[in-house]
């Protein structure tokens, strides 16, 4: 793709595709608000949408893909295969309701949301998509949320490797060895929630390291996912937060600053545990 916000560094995927490194995220925005609160992230320069078909708001974000008047080249959608559909066939039946959903024929990257071990489908799962990337149905196949022996034995069973891992990534659980597999092995790291909805901010050295350069808490948190070299998903819906989120290419973190943040990690989810998560 071509970025017309040039701030925004793409990153290239194996496929050829090129991903914005900072996108907007819409879990849990209602579905009747999310293409008012879409096209409000493409005015202040986002050009990446993560979606999912458990977010119950694809239409939305399809909606504002076609009233924003953005070719459909500039736009990077993301959205996500739910646990209820793993398997060849139900994945593939769900990948085609997403993209009625969006009214789109293609998405550009496509996630199996959870591996949910339990259900063993993950590798099928993860066929279905191999061949509806061959059928251009979608232009990236990568995985959500996949732990180690989750990533290996998708690789050894297809030969295929995800070009991307969407997993829980904050100041307070960094991911360092998982990224560090994702290093070895070609696949980029994507963090969600990416600011421990909201639980790092108050952080008393992300507040000095805010101050020292005229920001706020979360645009430092996000300055600090760009420099450590993820792909970054923050998600708002106050206008004035959308706009302050995006707002992080005009400075730098010095080593020690990064340093300070790096230390921040407890090892501690927010989340659920990808090995035994199923549903809410």
């Amino acid at each position: 793709m071509t970025s017309s916000t040039e701030s925004v560094p793409l990153i290239d995927l194996p496929a050829g595709e090129q991903i914005p490194q900072l996108g907007f995220g819409v879990f849990q925005v209602p579905p009747a608000d999310t293409a008012g609160i879409v096209a409000r992230a493409f005015a202040a320069g986002y050009r990446h949408i993560d979606t999912a078909a458990a977010y119950g708001n694809e239409a939305g974000v399809g909606q504002a893909v076609e009233a924003s008047g953005l070719d459909r080249e500039e736009v990077f959608i993301t959205t996500k295969c739910w646990n209820d559909d793993h398997g060849y066939e139900d994945a593939t039946k769900a990948l085609k309701a997403s993209l009625d959903r969006l009214e789109m024929a293609h998405v550009d990257l496509y996630l199996i949301h959870w591996p949910v071990p339990a259900h063993d489908k993950y590798v099928e799962t993860w066929k279905a998509l191999i061949d509806a990337q061959a059928e251009g149905l979608v232009r990236t196949i990568g995985v959500s949320n996949f732990n180690q022996p989750h990533l290996e034995r998708l690789i050894a069973e297809t030969g295929v490797t995800p070009a991307v891992n969407q997993v829980e990534m904050h100041p307070r659980f960094q991911q360092t060895g998982l990224r560090r597999e994702h290093a070895d092995l070609g696949i980029l790291s994507e963090a969600w929630s990416p600011l421990a909805q909201g639980k790092v901010l108050d952080d008393p050295a992300i507040a000095r390291i805010a101050e020292a350069h005229e920001k706020n808490a979360g645009q430092v948190v996000i300055r600090w996912h760009l420099q450590v070299g993820n792909v970054v998903i923050p998600k708002s819906v106050t206008p004035e937060r959308i706009d302050q989120n995006f707002d992080v290419f005009d400075f730098h973190l010095s080593d020690s600053e990064m340093t300070e943040i790096d230390e921040l990690d407890e090892g501690e989810r927010i989340g659920p545990d990808p090995d035994t998560f199923i549903r809410p």
